[in-house]
Parts: C-alpha cells; structure tokens; sequence
C-alpha cells in the first residue's frame, strides 16, 4: 500500500508543479487568472489511506494590476466583470483581456479574432441602443453627414453710450451706417459654411435694430428689433416682449435646401456702458461633413470616433458579463472562459452598473499571478514531491530486508 500512496503523492506533487509552472508562464498575459490545485485524501475501508489525488483546480479572480499603455482600444476591466466575446460559428466566450484590435472588415476582435459584442448605435445622431441583442461591434470608416444648422447663440453686451443712427441708412458696406457687427457661422444642408454677420443699429435710447445678412450668399437672414429696460437688461427680440429667440432663413449654396430656418438665441445679453460692445463666442448645432480620424474606447464601454470636422461619433458600446459563479467557468484556452451549469448563466450589462465592473480606457489588466509567492509554492511541491520519492525509497529497502531474510 506504501507504494501506491507514494506515487499517488508524486502525480499530486507534479499535477501541483504543473499549475505553478502555468501560472508562471502566464505572469505577463494580460487578464491572466491564476489558479491553485486542491487536494482530498483517499480512504477505501481502512482507517489507513490510500493517498491523495487532485480534487480540483480552483481559478482566482482577484483583479490584477491595470497598466497604461494609451492605446485607444486597449481597455482594462476591474470588479466582477467580463467582456463578451462571440466566434465565426456564434458560439459565445467570455475573458478578461481588452486588448483588442480590428480585423480585415474593421470587426472589433481580441488577439485570437473572437468579435467583441455590445449595443449598436443607430439614428442620426447615432444613440446607443441598450437592452437590445448584442451584436458583434465593429469600427465602420463611412464619413460622418454635414449637419444643418437649426439654432444658433450669440450674446452681446451693446455700448449704451453708442450713438443713435437712421436705421433706413443702413448699408452693410458702409461702416458708418451701423454700430457693431458680429458673424456667427452656420452650416447648410450639404455642410457648406455660411458666415452669417449681424449688424447692431442703436436707433434710439434702449432700442437697436439687428440686420442679419448671409455673406456667403449676399441674401438678408433677417431683421429684427432688441428692446432693453433702464438697467439694460434684454426685455423683447424681434418685437416680442420677454422672448429671447428669434428666427433667421438662409438659403443653401451649390443645391443645398433653400429658407433653412435658424433659431438664434440672445439670451443674456445686454445694454451696458462698457465704452465697447463686445460679444460672447458663438455657438451653433451644425457642422461640415467628416472623414474618421481616430477611434476609442470609452470608460463607459461607449466606442467613439473622432471626425475630421472635430467632431465626435458614437459608434457602439461594449457589453459586460458576469456570473453568480465565476470559479465554476470553464477555461477554454487563449485567454477565454465558457459559461457551465456551476458557473450559472450570464447576465449582460453595462460598466459601472450593477455588479459588472468598471473599465479603464487606454489601460490593460495585467496577470494576477504573485510571482513571490509561485516561487515559494514550487520550492514546497518540489519538497513534497521528494519526500514522497523518499517513501518509495524506504518501502523498497524494508522489502529487500525481507526478501533476504533465510
């Protein structure tokens, strides 16, 4: 019986040396999850042992270290989480490692070419459809559309001190037929830009005249009337009292849309003595067409791109999953788990909710391997094992003794 709770020591002691020498091996794969061996003793009627064998190899999810490494699709996950992954057939894997790239057909995929899965963003502008059936993500290169301008904000602080002028003289070729000027551009329905100027004509004390002229087209936007109170505060725009919106029209150029409305906003302006008018920065919600310059992943999963009109894109989200129990997952190689029966079902789920995690973009989740302490665990199964070779060695001398007793 000696000998074969010896060797069942000695293939305990080398299975143990095997999942140290893989947690080893693996010390520097991102996402990497160590393990440790368990063992259970063997009894078969006899209050004397048989010896042991290996009960299970346990996998520990503690999170690694997250490293910078400032690549935009590299993305680190911290908490309960993982990324959900899908292969060519459909079938469904699940990992640690956000290193991911893009393949020939611009797919988001990890290292092994598994798709990464999330929510798609669809509409104009694209939103995120969360709650719908992951799908395979991908990075797509189509040129973001021009958008038309719709409202427009420009704040003016109107010199009080300005001198009243004939409003019915006024000519935008003349500089002194006007007071101020300002240009806001805005873009038509094929993103062309319009430097749409407002010229401010005081007329009398509290009461100035704006006339809006596309000088992309040389066609009048508009006229319309400012009222302020003694303390200069904005009372009526465009003849309405209390109203801080008004409406302008521009025609496209080169066969875009003709009469594009325009909201401008002037909330907040004003009628001061500052010896200048002056105006705040203005803003507007249209923008040129645009070719993909860059892409990312967000903190929040979200995948962007970045335009070159500066502008940016949602192109899809990341999906998380996470299980009631991880360590009953299957390890199916290349960095991937499956789900089983122990380790129950996957619920999906974004970043920073519920018990998915968190991500870290231009970041990666190193290896959770504690290279000290693998060192010191190979010195005690190298003990074991020899100890256990010891134990044949003795049972096989106390035999020889009695073969050649006479």
């Amino acid at each position: 019986m000696s000998f074969s709770q010896a060797v069942s020591g000695l293939s305990a002691a080398s299975s143990n040396l095997d999942v140290i020498g893989n947690n080893i091996a693996n010390s520097a794969t991102a996402g990497f999850k160590s393990s440790t061996i368990s063992f259970a003793d063997m009894f078969a009627g006899s209050n004397v042992g048989m010896g042991t064998k290996v009960a299970a190899v346990i996998q520990n999810f503690n999170d690694g270290t997250t490293t910078t490494t400032s690549r935009g699709l590299d993305v680190a996950l911290s908490g309960n989480g993982f990324f959900r992954m899908t292969d060519t057939s459909g079938a469904v894997y699940y990992s640690r490692n956000g290193q991911f790239t893009l393949d020939a057909n611009r797919n988001l995929v990890n290292t092994q070419g598994l798709s990464v899965t999330g929510y798609p963003a669809t509409g104009t502008p694209p939103t995120i459809q969360t709650g719908a059936n992951p799908v395979a993500l991908s990075v797509p290169t189509t040129q973001m559309s021009a958008r038309a301008t719709t409202t427009a904000t420009q704040v003016a602080n109107l010199n009080s001190t300005s001198t009243a002028l004939d409003d019915t003289k006024f000519d935008a070729s003349a500089v002194d037929t006007y007071n101020a000027k300002s240009t806001v551009t805005v873009y038509d329905s094929q993103g062309n830009d319009h430097a749409l100027d407002l010229y401010y004509v005081k007329t009398a004390d509290n009461t100035w005249s704006v006339h809006a002229i596309d000088s992309t087209t040389g066609k009048s936007a508009g006229n319309f009337a400012v009222g302020f109170d003694e303390s200069g505060n904005m009372t009526s725009l465009g003849g309405v009292n209390g109203a801080t919106t008004v409406g302008l029209s521009i025609d496209g150029s080169n066969g875009a849309a003709a009469g594009q409305a325009i909201t401008l906003n002037m909330s907040g302006s004003l009628q001061q003595n500052t010896g200048a008018t002056t105006f705040g920065n203005p803003t507007q919600d249209g923008y040129a067409p645009g070719d993909l310059t860059s892409y990312a992943i967000n903190d929040d999963g979200t995948i962007t791109g970045t335009y070159s009109n500066q502008k940016t894109q949602l192109l899809g989200q990341v999906v998380l999953a996470s299980f009631s129990n991880p360590e009953g997952l299957k390890s199916e190689g290349d960095n991937v788990w499956s789900a089983t029966s122990s380790s129950g079902q996957a619920a999906i789920g974004l970043a920073n909710t519920g018990t998915y995690g968190s991500l870290t973009a231009g970041a990666l989740e190193a290896s959770n391997v504690d290279m000290s302490q693998e060192l010191v665990n190979m010195i005690v199964a190298q003990r074991n094992y020899q100890a256990n070779a010891q134990t044949i060695k003795t049972q096989d001398q106390i035999l020889n003794t009695l073969v050649n007793l006479r």
